[in-house]
């Protein structure tokens, strides 16, 4: 093999050397900044994971939100309809935020409790984001599925 062969070949060794790492940082990048959505059944099925960060969807329980007095920690239950999941979130709500309304929360499980660094909420009374609506409905044809109907009553 020639001189100028080898210095080609050595080049696109290189090359190729360099994308691979390349390709591999990137792909290391996006898995640790993708955050899966979850229901609270899923959830508390164990399907999150105990230390991944993740996204929570549902609807903020009714009756379930409160405030620490004096500091902006928050504390409600976010539920899907079968399970409900406790919630904190030490950060200033958005304007939406309501008691009954879809929300979506990013963050963590400790100790049995999602600790949210972002919460985001529905933009009007009529919307829910498409993922929660779907994950919900999933959640629901499930619970009916695994539980029979009562035999009507003669």
């Amino acid at each position: 093999m020639n001189p100028t062969r080898r210095r080609r070949l050595f080049f696109i060794l290189i090359i190729l050397a360099a994308a691979a790492v390349a390709t591999t940082l990137l792909v290391l990048a996006l898995e640790r900044n993708v955050a899966y959505l979850y229901t609270p059944a899923e959830v508390l099925r164990g399907e999150a994971g105990e230390r991944a960060r993740f996204r929570l969807g549902g609807m903020v329980e009714k009756g379930s939100f409160r405030r620490e007095s004096g500091s902006l920690e928050a504390h409600f239950r976010v539920t899907d309809g079968d399970a409900q999941l406790p919630v904190v979130y030490s950060k200033i709500l958005p304007d939406l935020f309501r008691e009954g309304q879809a929300v979506v929360a990013t963050g963590t499980m400790k100790d049995g409790v999602f600790v949210a660094d972002d919460v985001l909420a529905k933009h009007d009374e009529t919307y829910m984001p498409k993922e929660v609506a779907d994950k919900m409905g999933i959640a629901h044809q499930k619970h009916d599925v695994q539980t029979p109907a009562a035999e009507p009553a003669n």
